[in-house]
């Protein structure tokens, strides 16, 4: 796993600004290993709030590409107000945390407004021609369903663990998929990181408060080589191989975007 050192990793899916919950020594620790792992690391945001403290963030650490998205949690917060969101998501060169949650959300009032911030996301996203990081947890058909209405996309599901026979459907519209913690201890996330396509694999944390369901502490972001490790295993192929061919995906993604141009030259620095 030396090897791995050498190049860039990637963490396409965190939440850096949940550091924040942690005490103050936690975010810098969380940056020190970004930097030390060398992590390209997409820090997704929840709502306003969050986008804005991700900003922060972002300035104090070049491997890191804060993006814009109101996760489904709190879609609710903004469907009567989609015009605060006009100026961060011109920003914001990717649209995540965005999607729906029938899983987690059980008040079904709520739906409603999760899918009209979705489609207020993916029409802006057709149009603009960003990236989008979908949440489908427990809504993945209805999830599938909007994209189809909403496509071409450029599409990366984040933490798919629904339906088999939706995931198949998903990869032959040609979405991306990221790979957790998970991998390590869950049969069926094992079964999908099998059937990702090579050339549509990104790995994710999740960080900090993803793992704590499985982990019992939270996340840290050299939680991703334990990750990458295992997903390796899985896959039945060298761990340096596999970050490689990781990183190359997330070049193909985000190539041709001149957005995502700067961030995109830490992946190919340094070889």
């Amino acid at each position: 796993m030396d090897a791995i050192k050498k190049t860039a990793l990637v963490d396409a899916h965190a939440h850096l600004d949940g550091y924040d919950a942690l005490g103050p020594a936690a975010l810098d620790a969380a940056l020190e290993e970004i930097v030390r792992h060398r992590i390209l690391t997409i820090s997704n945001s929840m709502d306003l709030p969050s986008y804005r403290r991700n900003l922060e963030i972002a300035a104090r650490c070049p491997w890191i590409l804060p993006v814009f998205g109101i996760h489904p949690w709190n879609a609710h917060q903004y469907a009567d107000r989609r015009d605060s969101l006009r100026e961060a998501m011109a920003r914001s060169p990717i649209f995540g945390e965005i999607g729906l949650d029938h899983y987690f959300v059980k008040d079904e009032s709520r739906y409603p407004a999760q899918r009209d911030i979705f489609e207020h996301f993916l029409a802006a996203a057709r149009d603009q021609g960003k990236i989008v990081i979908v949440h489908t947890k427990g809504a993945e058909r209805e999830a599938l369903e909007v994209l189809d209405r909403h496509a071409p996309l450029r599409v990366v599901v984040h933490w798919y663990s629904g339906p088999l026979d939706v995931f198949r459907e998903m990869v032959k519209r040609g979405f991306f998929f990221t790979v957790g913690g998970e991998v390590r201890c869950r049969h069926k996330i094992r079964t999908i990181a099998r059937e990702v396509p090579a050339d549509r694999l990104l790995t994710e944390t999740d960080n900090p408060g993803g793992p704590e369901s499985y982990l019992g502490r939270p996340g840290t972001p050299a939680f991703l080589i334990d990750i990458i490790r295992s997903l390796a295993e899985v896959r039945k192929m060298p761990a340096e191989e596999l970050v490689l061919a990781i990183r190359s995906n997330l070049v193909n993604l985000f190539q041709g975007d001149d957005r995502l141009a700067g961030f995109l030259g830490q992946a190919i620095i340094d070889e």
